[in-house]
C-alpha cells in the first residue's frame, strides 16, 4: 500500500502551529478539535500515512497546560446517533473517550450538553454523568443562531447559557462527532470570559476539508460524503479571498458562523485577530501530502464505501435517502463508478455462482479471495478464513477446523440464544480458531496473520450483522454490504 502523507511533519508543522495560537492571547485559549482525536480513521483512509491518533500525540505535548471539555448535542442524545466506525452511541463514545483521555493523564473538566431544550433522554444522561463525578453543563438554543448576531451576542444569546468552569489555560473543546457544538461553545466562553475581565481567544483544528487544494479534490468531496447527513458542503472561502485575494476551502458552516465569531471578538477586544475562518484554522495537513495520486484513489474508494453505507441506513428505515442521493451526487461530480471497487463486482459474481449470500476481500497486496455461505459458516467467515489461509500460505483445501469444533458450538449457541440461524459469527469462529490452534500448527499459522488483515476491503452481497461488522472493523477490514437483508423477514439483527 503506497504512503502518501508524511505523519512525522504533521506532528511537527502542527505542534508549532497551535504553540504560536497560544501566545497570541493573554487569557485562555479554547480550541476547538474537529473530527476523532483518539482514532481519526477516516483520515487514515483517505490520507494513506496519516497516524488515527496523531492530534492527541501533539496534545499530549502541552498536557500540563490543557484541560479538556467534551460536548454532546441533545439533539444526538435524542436519536441514539451512532459512530458508524464503532457502532457505539454518542452517549456511550463521551464515556470512551473520558476514560481515554484519563488513562493518559489528560484531564477532563467537564462535559457540555449543547442546544438543550429539556429532551428527556439528555435529562437521564446528565444525571447519569453527574453519577458519575463528571462536572455536566447546559447550553441552550439560540433564536436566529447563527445569523441574528446582536441577539447571539447578548445575554439572551450566549448569556444564557451555563458557564464552563475551566482551571487551565488551554481548554480543548472536543466532541464525539460533527454537530455537537463544539465551535458554539467556544464563543459562549469567550462571552462569559468578557464578562469576567478575560481576553481569551478562539482558534480551530480541523483537518478537514484541506484548506490549500482544490476544492473539488477527491480528499475534500470524502469529506463531504463522511459528512452528508449534516448537509455539510465544501465552499470556497468568501473572506479570506476578499481580504487576501487567495482561493481557500472552508465549509459552509464555518464560513456562516465566522460573522459572528468576528463581532464576538470586536465585543470583547475592540477588535477581530482573523480575517476569515481559514486564518482561525490550524490546519497544515496539505503540506504534508508527498504523493497525491494515492491520496486521490483511497478518497475515491471512502466516497464508494461512504454511498454502500448510506445505501444499507436507507433500506434499515434509518434515513429517507437524503444521504445516498448527496453521496450520488459527489460520486458522479468526482467521476467515481461503484465498479472501482473490486471486491463488488467478485461478491456478485459468487453469490451468482453459489445461488446463496457471498462475500470477497481484497488483501493489502491486492489479491482477491471470496466465501461462500455453507450449513457452517457464513459467507463473511469463510471469506476471513481463506484470507487468513492466503497470507499463511496454506493451501485452500487444508481445513483449520473441522465440523467436530464447530457443530457443538452451534448447538451451544442455539440451545441458549435461541438463535434463528446455526451460523456462527466471525468473533465466534475467531474463538474457535484459538482453540484450534493449541494443537494445529496451520490454524497456529493462519491466526498470527490476524493482523496482516488490517487494510483490507470486504463486500457483502447481505447486510451484515452488527456483531460481524464491529468484529470486522476492529480488525481494521474496511466493509461494504449490498443494501439487502439475507432474509425476508420482518427483524433482522
Amino acid at each position: 500500500m503506497r504512503t502518501g502523507f508524511d505523519n512525522e511533519k504533521y506532528l511537527r508543522e502542527q505542534s508549532q502551529h497551535i504553540r504560536e495560537r497560544m501566545a497570541e492571547f493573554d487569557g485562555k485559549l479554547y480550541l476547538e478539535f474537529g473530527g476523532k482525536l483518539f482514532d481519526d480513521h477516516h483520515a487514515s483512509r483517505v490520507l494513506p500515512g496519516f497516524e488515527p491518533d496523531s492530534k492527541i500525540r501533539m496534545l499530549m505535548q502541552v498536557k500540563d497546560e490543557a484541560e479538556i471539555v467534551v460536548a454532546i448535542s441533545a439533539g444526538d442524545i435524542e436519536k441514539s446517533k451512532k459512530r458508524d466506525d464503532y457502532g457505539i452511541t454518542y452517549e456511550d463514545e463521551v464515556l470512551r473517550v473520558v476514560d481515554a483521555f484519563r488513562d493518559r493523564g489528560l484531564y477532563v473538566g467537564s462535559v457540555v450538553i449543547t442546544r438543550f431544550a429539556g429532551q428527556s433522554s439528555a435529562v437521564a444522561f446528565k444525571r447519569k454523568l453527574q453519577s458519575l463525578g463528571l462536572n455536566v453543563f447546559l447550553h441552550y438554543p439560540i433564536e436566529g443562531y447563527p445569523t441574528y448576531v446582536d441577539h447571539i451576542v447578548s445575554d439572551e444569546g450566549f448569556g444564557k447559557n451555563d458557564y464552563i468552569e475551566t482551571t487551565r489555560k488551554l481548554v480543548v473543546v472536543t466532541g464525539p462527532g460533527p454537530g455537537s457544538g463544539k465551535m458554539a461553545t467556544c464563543l459562549s466562553q469567550l462571552y462569559h470570559d468578557s464578562k469576567r475581565g478575560l481576553k481569551s481567544g478562539y482558534a480551530k483544528f480541523e483537518t478537514f476539508p484541506i484548506w490549500n487544494i482544490p476544492l473539488k479534490h477527491p480528499v475534500n468531496l470524502a469529506y463531504e460524503a463522511a459528512t452528508a447527513d449534516l448537509d455539510d458542503v465544501n465552499m470556497i472561502d468568501p473572506f479570506h479571498l476578499e481580504a487576501y485575494g487567495e482561493t481557500t476551502v472552508n465549509y459552509n458552516r464555518d464560513i456562516e458562523i465566522f460573522p459572528v465569531l468576528r463581532e464576538t471578538f470586536m465585543r470583547i477586544m475592540g477588535y477581530c485577530p482573523y480575517k476569515s475562518p481559514t486564518d482561525m484554522g490550524v490546519n497544515m495537513a496539505g503540506f504534508c501530502i508527498i504523493d497525491n495520486d494515492a491520496c486521490e484513489e483511497a478518497s475515491r474508494m471512502e466516497i464508494i464505501r461512504r454511498y454502500y453505507a448510506a445505501l444499507v441506513r436507507q433500506r434499515k428505515g434509518d434515513d429517507d435517502g437524503h444521504e445516498a442521493t448527496k453521496i450520488e451526487m459527489i460520486m458522479k461530480q468526482a467521476g467515481i463508478s461503484v465498479s472501482e471497487r473490486k471486491v463488488i463486482q467478485a461478491a456478485l459474481e459468487r453469490e451468482e455462482e453459489t445461488g446463496r449470500p457471498a462475500c470477497a476481500i481484497e488483501l493489502p497486496n491486492g489479491k482477491i479471495l471470496s466465501g461462500k455461505t455453507t450449513d457452517l459458516l457464513g459467507s463473511a467467515s469463510a471469506a476471513l478464513l481463506n484470507a487468513l489461509k492466503e497470507l499463511a500460505d496454506i493451501p485452500d483445501p487444508v481445513l483449520l477446523m473441522h465440523s467436530g469444533i464447530i457443530k457443538p458450538v452451534q448447538k451451544l449457541k442455539d440451545s441458549i440464544a435461541a438463535s434463528t440461524s446455526g451460523l456462527l459469527h466471525i468473533d465466534e469462529i475467531l474463538i474457535a480458531l484459538c482453540i484450534c490452534a493449541i494443537n494445529d500448527r496451520n490454524a497456529a499459522a493462519a491466526l498470527a496473520e490476524l493482523g496482516n488483515l488490517r487494510g483490507s476491503e470486504l463486500h457483502s452481497t447481505v447486510i451484515l450483522s452488527s456483531v460481524d461488522l464491529n468484529t470486522l472493523k476492529e480488525l481494521g477490514i474496511n466493509v461494504t454490504c449490498e443494501p439487502k437483508f439475507e432474509t425476508q423477514k420482518l427483524y433482522n439483527t
